[in-house]
């Protein structure tokens, strides 16, 4: 497909099952890329939310507008790690005859 583009890549196969697999991959490479986003915006969540700093030994409460920002963030990301996850279940099928499926990353929030 990235030939058809003039990419200078490898020439298309024309086996379905190479064709499949690459798209697999690509899911795959996208929902770990998405997964360690999400680890990044939780130590970001972590970090603003953590007791430290002189504010919180005298009482003073500071209104972080920060952290909002981050869960909605979490959330969005979250919500493509689903879809990614979906689409490349759909893809494989059961996965249970998939040889190929044993080296995909595991899917921490997908369960439907």
């Amino acid at each position: 497909m990235l030939n058809a583009a003039g990419d200078g890549g490898a020439p298309a196969s024309h086996d379905p099952n190479d064709a499949r697999h690459a798209v697999v991959s690509d899911l795959a490479g996208l929902i770990e890329h998405v997964q360690s986003s999400l680890r990044r915006i939780e130590e970001m969540i972590a970090r603003n939310t953590s007791a430290g700093g002189p504010e919180s030994s005298t009482g003073v409460i500071v209104l972080d507008d920060v952290s909002p920002r981050y869960m909605k963030a979490a959330a969005a990301v979250q919500a493509c790690e689903v879809n990614l996850g979906i689409a490349l279940r759909s893809l494989l099928g059961s996965g249970a005859d998939d040889p190929y499926a044993a080296s995909l990353p595991t899917l921490a929030v997908v369960g439907a």
